[in-house]
């Protein structure tokens, strides 16, 4: 029971690798909320597994004051916070709208922000692990994937600056991000805008770097235990070497 008593926060929490890493970590001891735009998927999460739900647009600051003060209300503290939602679109820099750059933004980037300016008085509190999902394309050239990879790169630069200031506070607050290739999932499955077109044989190659969503949670997992208590400011891949041998390009 790694996770045993702690409180936890995942975002997009209805998905692919929101709903296994919620079910990993109940399964650890967590008492965990999921929050997501899908009140339906939220609802039925929350009659089927030991979770609370509560509706949120992760791109809005007003729903993370209101995520805030439902946790502090209900639990008085928070020990894990996992900034998962996000969108996948595919476009290069000449098809890309600036409508839609911004809001690939928005939801992957403005969200991470909000969040854990919302979050951190709770988690500092007694300590905690906060975890940022970026990607393997935040560390590499992606070319049909411009405003993805440019938020993902944030992410990752929001995670190193918010690791030192809680260093420099010292209150106890560790900061991550992990960075996966592709996941089996719905959002990887179903790319909005314009998939890059490979051939069979590039197809294959590149699906033999994808992993389930279970693998990343175990990652999780242990990035939300005491046993990740000194990895700070940490990017971790879980890709299968994608990120030094780029099966996409």
């Amino acid at each position: 029971m790694q996770l045993a008593n702690k409180i936890a926060l995942i975002t997009g929490g209805t998905g692919g690798v929101g709903m296994a890493t919620a079910q990993q970590f109940i399964a650890e001891g967590a008492r965990v909320v999921i929050t997501d735009i899908d009140v339906a998927a939220g609802e039925a999460a929350a009659r089927t597994l030991d979770v609370d739900f509560v509706a949120q647009d992760v791109s809005s600051a007003q729903d993370w004051t209101r995520v805030a003060e439902y946790i502090e209300q209900q639990y008085g503290r928070l020990d894990v916070l996992i900034n998962n939602a996000a969108i996948l679109r595919s476009a290069n820099i000449e098809a890309e709208s600036l409508e839609n750059f911004q809001r690939v933004m928005h939801v992957n980037t403005d969200s991470v922000f909000l969040g854990m300016q919302a979050m951190l008085p709770l988690l500092a509190l007694q300590g905690g692990s906060i975890i940022n999902m970026s990607s393997s394309s935040a560390l590499l050239g992606f070319p049909h994937f411009c405003a993805y990879t440019a938020s993902k790169a944030a992410v990752r630069s929001l995670t190193m600056s918010t690791a030192v200031y809680c260093k420099q506070q010292g209150n106890k607050v560790r900061c991550n991000s992990v960075h996966p290739d592709g996941i089996a999932t719905p959002m990887v499955m179903n790319i909005e805008g314009e998939p890059v077109v490979m051939d069979q044989a590039k197809s294959i190659h590149a699906a033999s770097f994808m992993c389930e969503p279970k693998a990343i949670a175990d990652v999780l997992v242990f990035l939300a235990s005491d046993a990740s208590r000194h990895i700070n400011g940490a990017a971790i891949s879980v890709d299968n070497t994608s990120t030094i041998h780029p099966p996409y390009l």
